[in-house]
């Protein structure tokens, strides 16, 4: 007997929405090490000024290979808005002697899942 992974989901409506379909990830592993070395080379020569760069570049890579179903997933964040916000958060950090880190994670995490959508 095999077991069956059902998907749970609620609509627009409230009801719950069930369907036999599992979500995936279609990214290869040379994509990634390419990203993430491309990235990690941009920060080193701009002495990390383009770090947001190689985040939302990262980001993206994470976001599109990935199938919600029937729907792919779309990030849309851009590194010029990011940047904005990470000089706040070098800011913030600096005038409560990094203590402010503690919430730059979470922060990124929700600009982050903010940029995120289904692709149409």
């Amino acid at each position: 007997m095999s077991e069956q992974v059902l998907n749970c989901s609620i609509n627009v409506n409230n009801n719950l929405a069930v369907s036999d379909s599992n979500s995936y990830f279609d990214g290869g592993l040379f994509q990634l090490v390419g990203w993430s070395l491309l990235g990690f080379a941009i920060t080193l020569c701009t002495a990390g000024i383009c770090y947001p760069w190689a985040l939302c570049m990262v980001y993206g890579w994470k976001a599109n290979p990935r199938r919600d179903h029937p729907r792919r997933l779309e990030f849309n964040g851009s590194a010029f808005g990011l940047f904005g916000l990470w000089i706040k958060w070098l800011f913030l950090s600096l005038i409560t002697c990094f203590i402010y880190l503690f919430w730059v994670g979470i922060s990124l995490e929700k600009w982050k899942t903010k940029h995120t959508s289904f692709a149409n």
